[in-house]
């Protein structure tokens, strides 16, 4: 099968790899879209440190080809989205429910071949089905909400907040739609890119702005929710919190970034300084969620290229062109 191969830090080809083969309780997905994600430009960076060369891809979806001799729970023909997480279920932070910390965490498209293929491997466990009225070359958006819902779930938000979101690429979009759904006052986003702020109006923002301090707050936003992962978003972020607010830490920042806190300020005005880490207990209620349309795949989706241009479209998504860009295989 044909499949976009991280071969070498900074390297990466579209070549012939064998199909792969179920064991006993997993399946083989056809895989109808593959998203690309911020993970994978860390991969390919060497900052992730996996074992390469790795098909990367974890946000994918598409219909069941072959089942295991023990799957019982899925059928040939099953349109699927795929969560990726995969946990060893016996470390102190899976005993302790929070499996998304485990000790020996791994993934598909991070640590086993994941889902920028023809075809991809998963266990049973990690597939939930879709309804029928879902296009699975939509439903690569699933894996994305997942983590967007599991950052709620840490937010512990409550009703009539004042949200402010940095970044309007797809992450950021996806908590505006959540931030909506969850009974915001309003929702305001800081991007520095004019189309991806014209995307967010779109959605319905309240206020929009490349500086938060055009947005007129001067007494800070209840949740304050960095989705870029960017030093200066997350410094400025910092600063935007209201007594007694929350600050949410949920793009991924590269290893090396560093900012700074003003302790007797936390303390002080009683502030959160929390993050949320991928997924937990939130994929089955994502999937429920955008089968029921929380998110418009046409406005999510800006680009839907084919498996055999994946470098090309890697660059395009590190260039920060576009919003959701999705492999076709």
């Amino acid at each position: 099968m044909k499949a976009a191969v991280i071969e070498s830090v900074g390297r990466v080809v579209v070549t012939e790899v064998p199909d792969p083969t179920p064991g006993p309780r997993e399946v083989v997905v056809e895989v109808a879209a593959c998203g690309l994600c911020g993970t994978d430009l860390h991969i390919l960076q060497g900052e992730f440190a996996p074992k390469l060369p790795i098909v990367p891809g974890h946000e994918f979806a598409g219909e069941i080809v072959a089942v295991g001799t023990q799957v019982t729970e899925v059928s040939v023909g099953d349109q699927v989205a795929v969560d990726p997480s995969l946990y060893c279920y016996e470390c102190r932070q899976c005993r302790n429910g929070h499996n998304n910390l485990c000790e020996r965490w791994a993934a598909i498209g991070v640590s086993t071949a994941g889902g920028a293929a023809q075809y991809a491997l998963a266990p049973v466990a990690n597939c939930v089905k879709l309804p029928e009225h879902v296009r699975t070359q939509d439903a690569a958006l699933v894996e994305p909400l997942s983590c967007a819902v599991r950052g709620y779930d840490v937010l512990k938000s409550r009703l009539g907040a004042h949200v402010l979101i940095y970044g309007s690429g797809t992450m950021g979009l996806m908590m505006l739609e959540l931030a909506k759904r969850t009974g915001a006052a309003s929702v305001d986003i800081v991007d520095l890119n004019p189309a991806r702020l014209k995307t967010a109006r779109t959605l319905g923002v309240s206020g929009s702005a490349a500086n938060a301090d055009e947005l007129d707050k001067p007494q800070g936003w209840d949740l304050v929710i960095d989705a870029t992962g960017n030093a200066a978003a997350i410094q400025d972020g910092l600063e935007r919190v209201a007594k007694a607010g929350t600050f949410l830490q949920f793009g991924v920042a590269d290893y090396a970034t560093r900012v700074s806190i003003d302790p007797y300020r936390i303390y002080n005005q009683e502030i959160t300084i929390t993050g949320s880490m991928a997924v937990l207990h939130s994929f089955e209620r994502a999937a429920e969620l955008f089968a029921n349309g929380v998110l418009d795949p046409e406005i999510f989706i800006s680009d839907r290229i084919e498996l055999e241009r994946y470098p090309e479209a890697l660059a395009q998504f590190a260039a920060g062109v576009g919003r959701k860009i999705v492999v076709i295989p």
